[in-house]
């Protein structure tokens, strides 16, 4: 069965962020669709699972472990599971990015 999941009938948020867990759609893949300001970002965080960046828009510092990365625009980040990471939005401009989750539900212990 196909499933749609419309923009009016997520809960209203104040956030320009999308938050998708796939499990209630019968899919094993969960995900954020960020849109942060200059600065902005999660805490160093890890989870069970492996997660994957795709930038769409913007510039970010990725730490993956002991690693930093730019990334921009078309450019992909893996982290994987169970290694400390994080994101920040290095600017000027807002960053689009795509946080994939290998899983339907979204776990996530915060180091920070």
């Amino acid at each position: 069965m196909a499933h749609v999941l419309r923009a009016a009938d997520r809960p209203p948020s104040n956030s320009r962020t999308i938050r998708f867990e796939g499990e209630a759609y019968g899919t094993p893949i969960s995900f954020f669709a960020v849109d942060n300001e200059p600065g902005q970002g999660p805490a160093l965080h890890t989870h069970p699972y492996p997660e994957t960046w795709v930038v769409r828009r913007g510039r970010a510092e990725v730490i993956i472990g002991a690693e930093r990365f730019e990334v921009g625009p078309g450019d992909i980040a893996v982290a994987p599971a169970g290694v400390p990471h994080r994101f920040t939005n290095l600017g000027p401009e807002r960053l689009d990015i795509v946080c994939i989750h290998a899983a339907g539900v979204m776990e996530q212990v915060d180091l920070e």
